[in-house]
């Protein structure tokens, strides 16, 4: 049972060790991520595994090896934060490929990103011509950017100087049968409230709604 306790206390230590230092990393090693966050992201994980792995004589060695990238990490974070220069040089900068309708094929050259690609993410933004776009950005995270022609967008209300009514953001007012109370309280509303606004779809407690919120107009 030896190795059953120091395989798990190890697992549990690298596994928390992963869960806080992320946090503190923040957002964006999952999200929009760029190449400099990707190698970052390979890297932790790899020395987490050798945590979770590492001989018992070696456990606060790996354990100090994964403090201290982090706490490099972190440090890049918060210099590149203020520093543009910086910031450019660890994590790169959005490249434009394509200028009114043309290809800049030295652009994709340097950033090495092939036709497919290109081809590949207009198709995902529904555009199908190269010709209809005013511009293209590859953005730092891989991601492309596009801009059509002016004569090649959607129209809108404001296109047509049709005015609109604000819409807003709707607030969660009960999730999984939990009323959220400080949300209530924040739309200056209360529970006797909700009670009668349920009560007119045929609910009697919010226990039984999966979901509910509150439209910008005052409606649940």
């Amino acid at each position: 049972m030896d190795w059953f306790v120091e395989s798990t206390w190890k697992t549990v230590l690298a596994f928390a060790s992963v869960l806080i230092y992320a946090r503190l990393l923040g957002k964006e090693q999952i999200s929009q991520l760029t190449f400099y966050d990707y190698v970052t992201g390979i890297t932790f994980g790899n020395l987490a595994g050798q945590l979770a792995y590492s001989e018992d004589n070696r456990v606060l060695e790996h354990f100090w090896i994964l403090t201290l990238f982090v706490g490099i990490a972190f440090f890049i974070a918060y210099v590149t934060t203020h520093s543009r220069p910086l910031r450019k040089m660890f994590e790169g900068e959005p490249t434009i490929v394509i200028h009114n309708g043309k290809i800049l094929e030295q652009n994709m050259y340097k950033m090495r990103y092939n036709m497919e690609n290109l081809l590949t993410q207009l198709r995902e933004k529904d555009i199908f011509r190269i010709s209809d776009v005013e511009y293209a950005i590859l953005e730092t995270n891989g991601g492309l950017s596009v801009l059509p022609k002016s004569q090649k967008r959607t129209l809108t209300p404001a296109d047509l100087n049709i005015p609109t009514s604000y819409e807003g953001l709707s607030t969660e007012i009960i999730v999984d049968g939990v009323v959220i109370y400080p949300n209530l309280e924040q739309n200056n509303l209360d529970e006797q409230w909700l009670i009668r606004e349920l009560q007119k779809h045929g609910i009697n407690s919010p226990r039984e709604v999966y979901f509910a919120s509150l439209e910008s107009d005052g409606t649940l």
